[in-house]
């Protein structure tokens, strides 16, 4: 049996989208993988008591869930752009959890499409403190010249979503008190910025596979010329990769793949057909409430986007 460490880190608010993002993970795990699951909370949170996420152990016997508290660290820490507190937890995990010195971490806004064994026992940690996909905001200039102007190289900055610790060599390096001092500055990225500043010259670049994000998917789908991910790895993302929903949120609202998320909803222990139903029906009403302005606008954007001369 192959035992994989997971963390994951959200709020009482994030519980549902915690549920089917598990669901995923452990719906694709291999026979003989077993995914020994940590979650981070504070100490306010009120689903840790609430058994909520073990009823997974009613269908997936292939798994352990625990709970850790980081107390109430980060509470006045920056908010920006709608992302949590939670979002900080990350940093904490080389010391909250002692037991593994090589660890996964990853979102609850993601679904899972693969066993994760493969990509974890075969990357190399040695030298490295993090690994993680190579963010693709070096398209937009904006983005390029803020991580220049944090002395950072754009081609060598990760996301957070979904990363491998190496959490031996962080503790050793004691890099969580740099963490949280680090942590203390407004960066507009939180978490991710934190990282990729504190672990520079130490991050290792994984396949696009680990975490497709809407922008990702957009240079798969498109095939757009250029010279940063490899083609191939971005068609094995678009056809197995894990789905990180960056952007907006598929329980929310209309957003690249949320046809996917939704599919593992109906999978899941947690499925609740007035959920569903309302959030849809709501979606078909959306349309009745637009202004004409609105209408027109949706119209020229539909022919634009398939070459039609109107």
């Amino acid at each position: 049996m192959k035992k994989i460490p997971v963390v994951f880190c959200f709020d009482d608010n994030l519980l549902i989208p915690a549920g089917v993002s598990i669901t995923s993970l452990l719906e694709n795990a291999d026979s003989n993988t077993f995914y020994d699951i940590f979650i981070l909370h504070d100490d306010q949170a009120i689903y840790p008591a609430s058994g909520f996420l073990e009823r997974l152990y009613e269908r997936y016997k292939n798994t352990k869930i625990t709970y850790r508290s980081v107390g109430n660290q980060f509470r006045d820490a920056f908010e920006i752009r709608g992302i949590t507190i939670p979002a900080y937890y990350r940093l904490l995990i080389p010391d909250l959890i002692p037991e593994y010195d090589k660890i996964m971490y990853h979102d609850v806004d993601v679904i899972f499409r693969h066993d994760l064994s493969d990509i974890y026992e075969k990357t190399d940690m040695s030298d490295y403190y993090m690994a993680g996909v190579l963010s693709p905001g070096l398209f937009n200039k904006k983005v390029t010249e803020r991580r220049v102007g944090l002395g950072l190289d754009p081609r060598n900055y990760i996301l957070s979503g979904n990363l491998i610790l190496n959490s031996a060599l962080l503790r050793e390096d004691k890099v969580v008190f740099r963490f949280k001092e680090e942590a203390k500055n407004n960066h507009v990225h939180q978490d991710m910025d934190v990282i990729n500043l504190v672990c520079k010259g130490k991050v290792k670049i994984l396949s696009p596979i680990f975490c497709g994000t809407i922008e990702l998917f957009k240079l798969a789908i498109h095939k757009t010329k250029q010279s940063v991910y490899n083609l191939e790895e971005l068609h094995d993302m678009q056809q197995q990769g894990i789905i990180h929903y960056n952007g907006p949120k598929p329980w929310k609202s209309w957003c690249p793949n949320f046809d996917i998320w939704w599919e593992y909803h109906r999978k899941s222990i947690y499925y609740d057909s007035k959920f569903y139903f309302n959030f849809f029906y709501d979606k078909l009403e959306e349309y009745d409430r637009l202004s004409l302005w609105q209408r027109v606008k949706l119209l020229v954007r539909y022919f634009k986007t398939r070459g039609i001369k109107k």
